[in-house]
């Protein structure tokens, strides 16, 4: 494979601290790599340096002559002031993108629905990033670099372009790197892992999952060697610890080898262990929607939906952006009334909601991370044991400077943490989760998978994270958006051929978004992009059996009783084809 990129000997240090210490990596062709690690350690640096889009305090980054690197960043860089149609393909004239398929299907999949004469600063922070992926993606880079790419994206989406990924280059070609929390994304994408933490970078073959069993082996080993070691550096500190007149008359070399063994004792990384806290009793009846109906204005968001929970329920939801996952959990919580059914609510049910814009630490942005904690109580029983709150904030991840921290110099993940802990310190018997995985990274994750499979209490959780879903709830449900509430028991994939056959998945034959917003009413420009799904899968299907047939008319040259079967068959498939084409431009002439 051909050398694309590299970095030689990388530091950099952010005022005392290290992130990087004289770490080497190289990018070949083909390679599919997920970096992975805790929030700080230097992941999106790590990308930043190998893109040039910032330098290294010591080292160097090379990149082949010719090579094109392409980069998603975490942050708004689009112009406000441009509209979607421009921030994405420029001053390009429509028929120089729309003849395109690869630009087609991009533009289907992440701005179909978006108003392409919008100026971006209009746009919701989802759209905005959608926009930025469309821009990325249209592109012919060598090599291209994700950070974050999933965030904003619904399960729907997130597929989508694992599948673009997959099909970009062929297996030998182009390479791309990605940051994400999203671990089935790492696991259906990447062939690599590098695991960035303390300075340094450990790679692993495969995804998320070998780098998961990898990196228990690598666990193993590294305990095994750490028990030797607790073993001498007991016998040598057993033996510095006799008597002051026994130690000044022991070679000095004895003192020396014992300090040499304490001192190479690796200091301990950060742990996130979230404890399960006591659970408030939970009776019979837990939370039951009867026949209920919710309107907001003219627009039906549910319609005459039921649904009952049980104690010790654990529920998973998925659906489309705006099909009132987020409300649900509202009604559920008796913040919203239904304008038509009934909600009932046990006597006992204590209910608590992890929100997506960490509202619940609003309160208490001047405060100290110890102090959120002891305002709810100083001690607590964990798992039998007495805690103080400085012991448990602790547990969570908090170093004990860091417990003295005031919420808002906090990073979106630690006050993650925060907020969950908070909430699960109030002994809730309810818990609902509103895109929990948002600001955590993958350890913390497994962390809060480990608390919530513990938790006693009835679980609600919205997620467009398929592995967090998969994990901690035992089944799901969706909103289509089409105000019902539907039980999915395949799961996610049944979500998603569910949407597939209805047509609004997002997919590698989407159409386009119209160049003009004018003519067509909006209904008939969806049943165009319909057709347009319909004939790109089916031309697609086409061109496959067609460079079959060719292939087995290759094999059997001088055969002229197969050769005329053949050639029967791609008459018939020219002429299927030129049906479809012919189908395919007129309801293309509907979003022009």
């Amino acid at each position: 494979m051909a050398h694309l990129l590299g970095g030689e000997n990388l530091s950099i240090s952010f005022a005392t601290r290290t992130v990087l210490d004289g770490v080497s990596v190289g990018l070949e062709e083909g390679d599919r790599i997920g970096i992975v690690g805790r929030n700080g350690d230097g992941k999106s640096t790590l990308m930043r340096l190998l893109s040039g889009r910032q330098t290294a305090d010591s080292g160097r980054v090379t990149v082949r002559g010719g090579v094109h690197v392409g980069y998603l960043d975490q942050s708004d860089v689009l112009d406000g002031d441009h509209t979607v149609g421009f921030a994405i393909v420029g001053e390009a004239a429509d028929h120089e993108w729309a003849s395109n398929p690869k630009i087609r299907e991009i533009m289907g999949a992440l701005v179909g629905e978006v108003d392409w004469h919008a100026n971006i600063h209009s746009l919701s922070g989802g759209q905005k990033r959608r926009v930025a992926l469309a821009k990325l993606l249209i592109g012919d880079d060598d090599v291209i670099m994700l950070d974050e790419p999933t965030n904003h994206l619904d399960v729907e989406g997130v597929a989508w372009l694992a599948r673009h990924l997959k099909a970009r280059w062929r297996a030998n070609e182009g390479a791309f790197v990605v940051v994400t929390h999203d671990r089935w994304f790492l696991d259906e994408v990447c062939t690599r892992t590098w695991e960035v933490h303390d300075g340094i970078i450990d790679p692993f073959d495969g995804g998320y999952a070998a780098y998961v069993l990898a990196r228990a082996e690598r666990d193993r080993m590294n305990s095994v060697i750490e028990s030797k070691r607790v073993q001498l550096v007991k016998k040598e500190l057993a033996w510095l610890r006799r008597g002051a007149p026994a130690r000044t008359a022991k070679p000095k070399f004895r003192i020396e080898a014992a300090n040499a063994i304490i001192a190479d004792v690796p200091e301990p990384r950060d742990t996130v262990a979230l404890s399960k806290m006591a659970t408030a009793r939970l009776g019979k009846d837990v939370i039951d929607l009867e026949n209920v109906s919710l309107n907001y204005g003219e627009k039906e968001m549910f319609k005459n939906i039921t649904l009952r929970l049980a104690p010790g329920e654990r529920l998973g939801l998925v659906g489309v952006n705006g099909a009132g996952k987020t409300t649900l959990l509202r009604l559920l919580n008796g913040e919203v009334q239904p304008t038509s059914g009934k909600v009932k609510t046990g006597t006992t049910v204590k209910t608590a909601v992890l929100t997506q814009e960490v509202r619940e630490l609003d309160d208490v942005l001047d405060m100290r991370v110890i102090e959120v904690i002891e305002r709810e109580k100083r001690s607590f029983d964990v798992g039998g044991k007495d805690m103080t709150a400085g012991q448990l904030v602790e547990q969570l991840g908090f170093t004990k400077d860091k417990q003295w921290t005031q919420v808002k110099d906090l990073s979106g993940g630690e006050r993650r943490r925060l907020q969950l802990l908070r909430l699960l310190v109030g002994e809730p018997n309810v818990l609902m989760l509103d895109e929990p995985t948002n600001d955590l990274d993958t350890d913390t994750l497994a962390a809060v998978e480990d608390v919530l499979d513990g938790w006693p209490g009835t679980l609600v959780v919205v997620s467009h994270d398929r592995y967090l879903l998969e994990r901690v709830t035992d089944h799901q449900m969706a909103l289509l958006g089409d105000g019902k509430l539907r039980g999915l028991p395949g799961g996610v994939d049944q979500y998603l051929e569910l949407r597939e056959n209805a047509g609004l998945a997002p997919n590698s034959s989407a159409a386009a978004p119209a160049a003009v917003q004018s003519g067509p009413t909006e209904a008939e420009k969806r049943d165009a992009r319909k057709v347009l799904n319909r004939l790109e899968r089916q031309l697609s299907k086409n061109s496959a059996a067609d460079a079959k047939v060719h292939a087995q008319m290759a094999e059997n040259v001088g055969n002229y009783d197969v050769l005329g079967e053949l050639q029967t068959k791609l008459a018939k498939l020219a002429d299927e084809r030129q049906g479809m084409e012919l189908e395919w431009l007129e309801a293309s002439e509907i979003l022009e």
